[in-house]
């Protein structure tokens, strides 16, 4: 949700995250990063019983965190 907010506030055009994500994609440093940790979300949501190894949350999060620094919201 934090991410999806500051595309919005950086008015990345779209009407999903992954849109806003794709309008973004040459203000992010690690592309490929940032849609790693989308996927995880998406799979968090949707599948029951998922079950998590510690390494994917690890990049995933560090995806996020990196486009967050580049939108400047961090």
């Amino acid at each position: 949700k934090l991410l999806d907010e500051a595309l919005k506030k950086r008015r990345f055009k779209g009407k999903s995250t992954a849109e806003r994500l794709v309008a973004a994609q040459h203000s992010l440093t690690d592309n490929d990063a940032v849609w790693y940790g989308h996927k995880l979300r998406n799979k968090l949501v949707h599948e029951q019983d998922l079950k998590l190894h510690k390494r994917d949350v690890r990049n995933a999060l560090t995806g996020i965190r990196q486009a967050l620094k580049d939108l400047k919201a961090l």
